[in-house]
């Protein structure tokens, strides 16, 4: 793996993360973390993917002035949209006052959508595990998809299968909201879903406050940081990891399971001893 200031380049590290190519409609496109159209339906995995954003208008607010239901996130403009969970994709483009829609049909004949995209990141059928980016935020007021928005946000509510709108974290509140393990741990290659486990993991326990949504920046960064002081860690904490960064996360990978050098040079056996690390039961609920 190529190396700049000891650690694996963003381009590696990023291998799996859902970047997608950005379209209106049409044929589903190739996306890190999902999957084309003809694949098997993903276990569901559902959890809160807006955790890190603060919420302007929350679902009784919506109910009060008339509305069916729902929560907005408050974000910028072309933030990425991860799955809540797995499923089929249904692009509904200028869908009234919610502009751009985008819905995931889930195995269990539940429903989610998410409202005033600015753009959508896969073609209708397209078939996704959670965490996959599915679309990016959008409500800037008059701007094309963004329907009513005034503002800023996505608009996220769920649909039984009655066909009634329900309270997304009522929902999770009762299946416990919880993260799929990662396959991280037995293919050795990181993706969305083990960075979104280790972002709870850092949320839980780091001080991380960012989203949960499997794309680490500079936020998850400093928190894996933070929490590599407990494995040797003495540099900054700085967001930018570099080789002693990932040779205190190798140090923490060696107690489960990892056997190779502590050289700050992650490799698949270092991301396996990681992932286990992650897939701990504990690391699974996000609310």
């Amino acid at each position: 793996m190529c190396e700049t200031d000891g650690g694996i380049d963003r381009r590696t590290l990023l291998r799996g993360v859902a970047a997608g190519a950005v379209v209106l409609g049409g044929a589903a496109v190739g996306l890190g973390g999902a999957l084309a159209v003809g694949a098997p339906a993903y276990a569901s995995g559902f959890y809160n993917p807006f955790t890190g954003y603060p919420i302007s208008d929350g679902w009784q607010a919506h109910l009060d002035r008339g509305s069916l239901g729902g929560i907005d996130y408050v974000m910028s403009v072309g933030t990425r949209l991860p799955a809540c969970g797995g499923g089929t994709i249904q692009n509904i483009p200028y869908n009234g006052t919610g502009g751009h829609t985008v819905t995931i049909h889930h195995p269990n004949g539940y429903r989610t959508q998410y409202m005033h995209l600015s753009a959508f990141s896969l073609g209708n059928g397209a078939v996704v595990g959670a965490g996959a980016t599915v679309g990016l935020s959008g409500g800037a007021a008059g701007a094309p998809g963004s329907g009513s928005s005034t503002g800023p946000h996505v608009h996220w509510h769920m649909i039984n299968p009655s066909g009634v709108r329900i309270n997304p974290l009522t929902y999770l509140a009762g299946i416990g909201g919880t993260l799929p393990k990662t396959s991280t741990e037995s293919d050795g290659i990181p993706g969305p879903i083990m960075w979104q486990r280790a972002q709870n993991w850092l949320r839980m326990e780091h001080g991380y406050t960012g989203p949960i949504d499997g794309a680490p920046g500079p936020n998850t960064y400093a928190a894996l940081q933070r929490a590599m002081r407990g494995y040797g860690y003495t540099g900054p904490i700085d967001g930018v990891p570099g080789v002693n960064t990932w040779a205190a996360v190798q140090r923490l990978a060696a107690r489960w399971g990892y056997t190779g050098p502590i050289d700050g040079v992650m490799g698949p056996n270092s991301w396996r001893g990681f992932a286990r690390f992650l897939n701990q039961d504990r690391y699974d609920r996000t609310s």
